[in-house]
């Protein structure tokens, strides 16, 4: 099994992927849905790690110099990553993250963490990209950090769907900032590996779920 098949399952296993009937921020019914705030324990953020870094690892093996994960949720996932990557490739990279309010005492700043340096290659690793805002957030917050590179974005699940143009939101961070974009794994993979293949005894995909999520797909999807 490869690590994208293993971490759809340990999605599913750990209630962060779930089937039914639900409604995004956007207001758009989705057959599916991505809740990352549903892990919570040691061994689900180590996991986790592992998952992003071999993502990392896989697309990117060298030119980063820095992980930042955006507050709140890209916090954990930043940390988690940068230890796995040292513990299973040897790999030490800083990592840094921001608060929501710059700090007026002590080291003052808005960052925590590493400090980023002019020259920077920064990579920024985020849970699931709905609209962007975040990740729009953070490139404007590095103009007024140092002038770093902004070199990959790092998030677990591509849903694949449009953004405020015909391509998807990930494809408009591309385009906007000329930034890579690596999902562990896609809504297409998902559908793939989960479609009538149980996991722990269970299918979470059938064909009535596969059908209304090609359905949701064939009205929101990116061309």
């Amino acid at each position: 099994m490869t690590y994208k098949e293993e971490f759809i399952s340990f999605m599913v296993r750990s209630g962060v992927l779930t089937f039914g009937d639900f409604t995004t921020k956007s207001g758009r019914k989705t057959p599916y849905f991505v809740n990352t705030g549903n892990y919570k324990t040691g061994a689900q953020a180590a996991k986790l790690g592992d998952y992003y870094a071999a993502c990392v690892q896989e697309n990117l093996p060298n030119g980063i110099d820095c992980l930042f994960g955006p507050a709140y949720k890209g916090i954990p996932l930043a940390v988690s990553a940068a230890a796995s990557l040292f513990r299973d490739y040897g790999r030490d990279l800083p990592y840094c993250f921001n608060r929501k309010e710059a700090k007026d005492h002590g080291e003052g700043g808005s960052m925590v963490g590493y400090k980023p340096q002019d020259g920077d290659r920064v990579a920024i690793i985020e849970d699931v990209v709905t609209a962007g805002t975040a990740v729009r957030e953070s490139i404007e917050l590095f103009k007024h950090v140092a002038k770093v590179e902004m070199k990959a974005l790092f998030v677990s699940v591509d849903r694949m769907e449009r953004g405020t143009r015909d391509c998807s939101t990930l494809d408009e961070l591309r385009q906007d900032y000329g930034i890579q974009v690596f999902p562990i794994v896609t809504v297409r993979d998902v559908i793939a590996f989960l479609h009538n293949n149980p996991v722990d005894g269970r299918v979470y995909i059938d064909d009535g779920i596969k059908v209304k999520m090609e359905n949701y797909l064939a009205e929101y999807g990116a061309e």
